[in-house]
């Protein structure tokens, strides 16, 4: 398989990263420069019209948001299912902490920023 990701610095683009490194899956990094603005890019947003990083290709296979990009490479390139058990209860305090930055972070960055930028 080839497994490429459109890449930056970002958390979501390193959790990716790791993911892939405990799996011991070799990643092509598509280096992209947000404030270059590549990910607008007409090429891009054809494979991806959120134009987000990180943003995976998998032999074709396009995918983006990180959490969607880990559970993938997990379900699909895991040797077994330590890292992403069958139990729904498990699965779900997983999701839990992959959207902690989605769901109170993210939201409470974008409040600082807001206010600052306001003054």
């Amino acid at each position: 398989d080839t497994l490429s990701v459109s890449e930056n610095t970002s958390p979501p683009v390193r959790a990716v990263y790791l993911t892939a490194e405990i799996l011991g899956l070799q990643l092509e990094r598509i280096h992209m420069s947000l404030m270059n603005e590549d990910q607008l890019r007409p090429e891009f947003v054809k494979l991806n019209p959120q134009h987000t990083v990180p943003t995976l290709d998998d032999d074709g296979k396009i995918i983006w948001d990180s959490h969607a990009i880990m559970i993938y490479l997990v379900t699909k390139y895991s040797k077994d299912r330590s890292l992403y058990p069958e139990d729904p209860f498990t699965r779900a305090v997983i999701h839990q902490k992959q959207h902690f930055d989605s769901g109170l972070a993210f939201p409470a960055f974008i409040r600082i920023v807001v206010s600052f930028r306001n003054r």
